[in-house]
């Protein structure tokens, strides 16, 4: 056999595959058994699922003929959702650009103001929209104050946090020209390390936007005015008929938007 030949012979072999190490089987086993311990512990059973499932088939009856007439009754709930959303995105994304810069070693020499801003962003974090709500609900009461608010404070924790590691990770070429002109950390950050990332930080303020219009629904559930309160209204009243035209509708308004802000994220990007 020629040379050629054994060489190209030797280029077409696939090479073995690694076989896999032990501790992949170990890691798989390990959350198999956490899994079964965990459905043990709560009682985890599928059986309701056929088992009581007659019970509720009048629910789902009504809700497969939604109440058309329902629906424009819904559209003033829902311009309040919306507007909720966007006071909430435009107040909480501001705080938590502020708060992001705060939260970054590229921006915040000071040890003790940045490990304070990262213990500030953990607390707000540890609490879910839900949770503010209510927070919000026994504060001020019922009504659009409350779920803007709570919507705030659950903005700054997810934009604080994403621009935040973008902040960690930009080309310190910029921030090394800063220094050298004898910029402050205000001109510093404004002016090198802003720049650098607005795109992603408006890319995070539209996925922000997206959350606040399906948060806002469960917010305005428990308080917080909105589309939401009516759905938990409805529910009250076992007009599941006219839940069912709310939920198609908000299907198709979230649909929607969400299509506007990926248009506008690749523009972004």
């Amino acid at each position: 056999m020629t040379a050629p030949a054994t060489a190209q012979r030797a280029s077409t072999t696939r090479p073995r595959r690694p076989r896999p190490r032990v501790g992949t089987f170990v890691a798989i086993l390990a959350v198999l058994v956490i899994t079964v311990w965990a459905g043990d512990g709560i009682d985890f059973d599928l059986a309701p699922l056929w088992t009581d499932f007659g019970r509720g088939w009048f629910i789902i009856q009504e809700f497969l003929a939604p109440n058309w007439d329902y629906v424009g009754r819904t559209i003033g709930p829902f311009i309040e959702t919306l507007s909720i959303a966007v006071i909430a995105t435009l107040v909480g994304c501001t705080i938590g650009l502020a708060m992001s810069l705060l939260a970054s070693r590229v921006t915040t020499a000071n040890p003790i103001l940045y490990r304070a801003s990262k213990i500030f962003l953990s607390v707000v974090r540890s609490l879910p929209d839900v949770g503010y709500g209510l927070l919000f609900f026994a504060i001020v009461g019922a009504g659009s104050l409350a779920g803007i608010l709570a919507l705030i404070f659950f903005n700054i924790g997810i934009i604080a946090k994403l621009t935040s590691e973008t902040i960690d990770a930009v080309d310190r070429g910029p921030l090394e020209a800063a220094d050298a002109t004898g910029a402050s950390s205000l001109q510093r950050a404004r002016f090198a390390v802003v720049p650098m990332i607005l795109p992603n930080y408006l890319s995070y303020c539209l996925y922000v936007f997206e959350l606040n219009i399906r948060a806002s629904v469960v917010i305005g559930i428990v308080g917080g005015g909105g589309i939401g309160s009516s759905i938990s209204v409805e529910f009250a009243r076992f007009n599941y008929s006219n839940v069912s035209a709310i939920v198609v509708l908000l299907i198709v308004v979230v649909f929607l938007i969400d299509l506007l802000s990926q248009s506008v994220r690749r523009r972004l990007t």
